[in-house]
């Protein structure tokens, strides 16, 4: 049997890469020897300010708007815990254990830095639950992105304290028996320990995270989609030449121009200026451009990911010194902005492909069979998955209009502007799903294209015969005279990008630049 890695958390170097092999792979993590020094010394100020009965907020007052009422040390725990119970009022579907198992890990490796006054245990058994595969149910809606993630934090808490709903090796059940049934013993919540547990952007930067992990995967398989249709159509390769895009220098428009020569080296399929045409429409000749931007703004996103999976993101903070300050940490605007951006540059994506895939079937634009059916007007071929294709693009420009621009103002107005970060995550998150799909129909119609050149001589470049391959491997040419029922190889075809494989084996012969 295969022995899980663990990952070290430490507060400072989690990686994205890091993120997903905890999300997805089931490693398992621990405290670093000084982050748990660390966590101690923080809750040594706490445990001071409650037997002194200093005035912090969250500690000894209320929340929001009742930051002016005083609590006695004796309801200090009750405080905690009733702040878990009310702010659990979220709404809508569960967030995918994936994203669950991020938030969990992200909390904890901000809790780890020592600035939160947790203590030890119940940080250690967030990380129990984690390690043992206790996954809160987390509605995905009711977080304004300020103030942390609220209420959906709330939930994740529910369980540790025996409350609410866990799933549990496949089921879900009352956060109490999956507790029990992991054996993890259930917590009471001392001073702060609620606020800490939930005053922080880790749903918003989860979500948005492993959305932006997604999001490099799907361009390089964009930069594959869009080789092999380059190919299918005969595309000219002069515009990829590389003196045209170092005198533009834009980091992602290199990566993408570099990544087409090397998929479609040794091709015969492609041609060169004025042996065909002059020269290809925008959704080819562009390619570069288009992905390049995309790639761009992904990356940008990236780099912000990997400063706030590493930052302390609640209030008030507990400083090394030992003074308590009260700031704006869980505001979410930081990744908001930058996760809007991430669905504006996932859309452009889909854009490009679904008009590529428009050029593939449609006869008024190449020398294709219409609709690449083989038996045209009996059959229709590929031409509702452009419908599809379109709907969804559609959609994903409805999605992209930005959340971050707006704010309504929340706790009797004390908090008078809020991120909306949370939507934003969650948008990017749905317009790459959305993406995906019509990437695969590119994909599959772009093979079906080829197909109906075989037999005339001609060679994929070095790249795409590996595309083709996989794809091939996962469904057949269609050539029936009963057309099948389509969704089903749409399917397929796009669950060889959602699990890799399609990247994993052109990555073998051919390296894609991000």
């Amino acid at each position: 049997m295969k022995e899980i890695r663990e990952i070290i958390i430490t507060g400072n170097d989690l990686s994205l890469e890091e993120i997903v092999d905890v999300a997805r792979k089931g490693c398992k993590i621990s405290l670093s020897e000084d982050t748990i020094k660390s966590v101690l010394e923080s809750r040594k100020i706490i445990d001071d300010i409650v037997e002194n009965e200093k005035v912090v907020y969250g500690v000894t007052t209320g929340f929001g708007e009742f930051c002016n009422v005083s609590i006695s040390k004796e309801d200090c725990n009750t405080l905690q815990e009733n702040l878990i119970r009310s702010h659990a009022c979220g709404y809508g579907p569960a967030f995918s254990a994936d994203i669950v198992r991020t938030i969990m890990l992200t909390r904890a490796n901000a809790l780890a830095k020592g600035y939160s006054g947790i203590k030890l245990e119940t940080l250690n058994t967030l990380i129990e639950m984690l390690n043992k595969g206790v996954h809160p149910v987390i509605p995905e809606k009711g977080s304004l992105g300020a103030s942390g993630d609220l209420a959906p934090l709330a939930h994740m808490v529910l369980p540790m304290l025996g409350l609410g709903e866990a799933e549990y090796q496949g089921e879900v059940m009352s956060g109490k028996e999956a507790m029990e049934k992991a054996g993890i013993p259930t917590i009471v919540l001392d001073a702060k320990e609620g606020l800490a547990l939930i005053n922080g952007t880790q749903v918003l930067t989860s979500t948005g995270a492993l959305a932006v992990y997604d999001a490099i995967e799907l361009l390089k398989v964009s930069d594959i989609a869009a080789a092999l249709t380059i190919e299918a159509l005969r595309g000219i390769t002069d515009a990829f030449d590389e003196r045209i895009h170092v005198i533009r220098a834009h980091a992602g428009q290199l990566a993408t121009a570099r990544n087409l020569l090397k998929l479609v080296e040794g091709s015969t399929y492609v041609t060169r200026q004025g042996e065909l045409r002059v020269q290809d429409a925008y959704s080819l000749r562009c390619v570069p451009q288009i992905h390049g931007a995309s790639k761009d703004s992904i990356n940008y996103v990236k780099s912000k990911v990997e400063i706030e999976i590493n930052s302390v993101t609640d209030n008030p903070i507990i400083t090394r010194e030992g003074d308590v300050i009260s700031g704006g940490n869980f505001h979410g605007e930081p990744m908001a902005q930058p996760f809007d951006f991430l669905g504006i540059g996932a859309a452009e994506i889909a854009n490009v492909s679904e008009r590529r895939l428009e050029r593939l079937i449609n006869p008024q634009l190449n020398d294709l069979p219409a609709f690449l059916a083989k038996h045209g007007g009996l059959n229709s071929g590929f031409m509702i998955t452009q419908y599809a294709a379109a709907a969804l693009v559609s959609e994903n420009k409805v999605l992209a209009h930005p959340a971050s621009v707006d704010s309504i103002p929340s706790s009797a107005n004390q908090e008078d502007l809020v991120s909306m970060g949370t939507i934003a995550a969650r948008k990017a998150r749905d317009i790459i799903q959305n993406a995906t799909r019509v990437v695969a129909t590119e994909l599959m119609a772009a093979c079906q294209a080829i197909d109906f050149r075989a037999g005339k001589g001609f060679k994929l470049g070095k790249g795409t015969a590996e595309a083709y391959r996989v794809v091939r491997e996962a469904i057949s040419f269609m050539e029936y005279d009963t057309d099948i029922e389509m969704y089903k190889e749409l399917d397929k075809v796009t669950e060889l990008i959602t699990n890799g494989r399609i990247l994993k084996e052109v990555e073998k012969v051919v390296e894609l630049e991000n």
